[in-house]
């Protein structure tokens, strides 16, 4: 485990190297033909890199649903993750009991934001007050300027990272960092998980009542309050759990929240705000064009490539992909 400068980037990412000017060594698209391997290469990195944003978006979309709110802070929740997931392995379990980690980082934030909601927001839907979307919005930026600097205090403005999860393997004939494959697949584990508990418990149909008509799912007996707390909880959880499966990859430091806050509303706008499937499907199309772009054009400019998308999404679909307006088309 390390510490030192901020940076997105991981030394031990698989992804080849570039020049200066951002294009591939020995491959550069103004003079040959990018070798098929490489393109293969690249938009694997986007695909598991687009699941584990999709756990950003996810829980986005989950909370807005129930709620009718927008929680700010979200990123916020992703940098706790990733701290938590640091503090277990560089002090209590040690390096090796990364698997246990996960899980307790992603309990720690869930129980967390739960907390927050009874304190802070349930008040203000308890109470049914004017304005709840100002309130909301107001509340939730002032704990992302209070964690921010909370972690700036604690931690000090420096990057840290614990070690890689597993080592490299081979998919077929492509490297893939092995931290990338652990977050790959823990994020496609939560996200069945989550998919099954909604769809099949008792809980989950009581969150999707809530979500489609709160005053008709009070009438039939549902605790809109300790909804609103769970699904706040659950939200926020799955952040955390996106902040920690990428710990080792994106590397943890106080302004790693507002990166991740950017990417998960690009995500939501593109598949359109309250739908689930339009996040998973918008997480990945943003890691495919973030990656894809790397090759094709430059890395320097990976952020920009993202924006791109959403631009055209939004000339094409006002709604996003699976906004109202597109599925009544």
């Amino acid at each position: 485990m390390h510490a030192g400068r901020a940076d997105l980037r991981h030394d031990a990412d698989p992804l080849p190297a570039h020049d200066e000017d951002g294009d591939v060594h020995g491959a550069p698209i103004a003079r040959s033909v990018v070798d098929a391997t490489l393109i293969a290469q690249y938009a694997l990195a986007g695909l598991v890199i687009g699941v584990i944003y999709c756990l950003m978006a996810v829980g986005i979309t989950f909370i807005y649903s129930v709620m009718k709110m927008i929680n700010w802070a979200m990123g916020e929740f992703y940098m706790l993750g990733g701290y938590l997931q640091y503090l277990l392995l560089s002090t209590w379990l040690g390096p090796s009991r990364w698997y246990l980690a996960l899980p307790l980082a992603v309990l720690g934030v869930g129980l967390l934001g739960m907390g927050i909601q009874r304190v802070l927001l349930r008040p203000m839907f308890v109470g049914q007050g004017e304005r709840l979307d100002e309130y909301a919005t107001i509340v939730t930026i002032s704990l992302t300027v209070l964690f921010r600097n909370l972690a700036i205090v604690v931690f000090g403005p420096y990057q840290f990272s614990p070690r890689d999860y597993a080592p490299p393997v081979q998919v077929g004939p492509l490297p893939l960092n092995g931290s990338r494959l652990v977050a790959f697949l823990g994020a496609v584990i939560l996200l069945g998980a989550f998919a099954v508990v909604v769809r099949w418990s008792w809980f989950g149909r009581a969150l999707r009542a809530a979500a489609q008509n709160r005053l008709g799912a009070l009438s039939a007996g549902i605790d809109l309050p300790r909804m609103d707390m769970l699904a706040f909880g659950v939200g926020v959880a799955l952040a955390g759990a996106a902040g920690a499966l990428l710990a080792p990859v994106f590397l943890v430091f106080p302004e790693s929240g507002a990166v991740s806050t950017v990417k998960g509303f690009e995500i939501i706008v593109i598949g359109g705000l309250g739908s689930i499937p339009g996040s998973i499907v918008g997480g990945l199309l943003l890691g495919l064009v973030e990656s894809l772009g790397s090759v094709f054009l430059s890395a320097s400019f990976r952020d920009v490539y993202g924006f791109g998308l959403l631009l055209l999404v939004l000339a094409l679909r006002p709604a996003g992909l699976w906004g109202e307006r597109a599925r009544e088309a």
